[in-house]
């Protein structure tokens, strides 16, 4: 087994828009052990990651943060261990177009 430690995914979503962050490639196990959220802007923001098992269509029961406010100029750093599975999809959505994601971990093959 391979192991590859990187940057999984960087995005700066559309306001208001669901947006893939990192989708787990074909015969890969994937560890993601930080996610860091930045707000570039001076006003206040709020922000979701939801976890959608085998790309599925995004549900309640998916989130892993829900409208999680951050103040203007300011960033989110969660060291948060998720183990995703082949084609499990980690999507952002935020009330702005300030803020800028970024996943990182292990992807395991």
């Amino acid at each position: 087994m391979s192991t590859f430690l990187k940057v999984l995914g960087q995005s700066a979503p559309a306001a208001t828009t669901l947006t893939t962050l990192y989708t787990v490639p074909a015969n890969v196990a994937t560890v993601c052990s930080s996610l860091i959220v930045c707000n570039r802007g001076g006003g206040s923001a709020t922000f979701r990651v939801a976890i959608r098992q085998a790309g599925a269509a995004v549900s309640n029961e998916q989130y892993v943060y829900y409208d999680v406010p951050i103040t203007g100029n300011n960033t989110f750093i969660a060291t948060i261990g998720l183990s995703l599975a082949t084609t499990d999809v980690v999507s952002v959505y935020s009330s702005s177009s300030n803020l800028s994601f970024s996943i990182f971990g292990q992807e395991n093959s």
